[in-house]
């Protein structure tokens, strides 16, 4: 069954409460989700023969440019990203080849590599960004400004959540 059917079907079924509710609002949020990412992934192609994790590897990359504190680390990015740190290597070493990322060994400690964005790399998301958050905006453009607001607060609280319900099942 895909996402988007399962989530009609629960959306169909006795509104109640608790678990039920819980398992709608995240077949809804999955559906959502799926939704944006598959419209993204398609724009990004179409318009920049790019592809997804290649774009938010350059995002995470020129964000962490602008903070403060130590470079980027292999195993930040892969934490930031979500994703291991073998699926990023790969992805990590063509970007190198085609000179949007440098990967350098760090001075402290051989084993971790220190990943950035080169003047190419910023120079090829700067050319993205605009249209990706013209993508972004319009898909979301039938909520109003204060539903964006409420939707983005209600997210951050249910990540917390799920953090906190993650480590209290391991004890941390």
């Amino acid at each position: 069954m895909t996402i988007p059917v399962a989530e009609e079907r629960a959306s169909r079924a006795d509104p109640g409460h608790g678990e039920q509710a819980s398992l709608r609002t995240w077949l809804r949020l999955l559906a959502c989700t799926t939704l944006v990412e598959r419209e993204v992934r398609g724009r990004l192609r179409d318009r920049f023969d790019t592809t997804l994790p290649r774009f938010d590897v350059l995002a995470q990359l020129d964000a962490a440019s602008r903070e403060p504190g130590l470079p980027l680390t292999m195993t930040e990015l892969s934490r930031r990203l979500m994703v291991s740190n073998g699926n990023l290597t790969a992805l990590v070493e063509r970007l190198v080849q085609e000179g949007l990322v440098n990967r350098d060994t760090s001075p402290d400690d051989r084993r971790t590599q220190i990943v950035s964005l080169t003047p190419a790399g910023k120079k090829s998301l700067d050319t993205m960004t605009p249209e990706h958050q013209q993508w972004i905006a319009s898909l979301f453009s039938d909520l109003t400004s204060s539903e964006r607001k409420s939707l983005f607060e209600l997210l951050g609280k249910l990540r917390s959540s799920v953090q906190d319900s993650l480590s209290e099942d391991r004890g941390t």
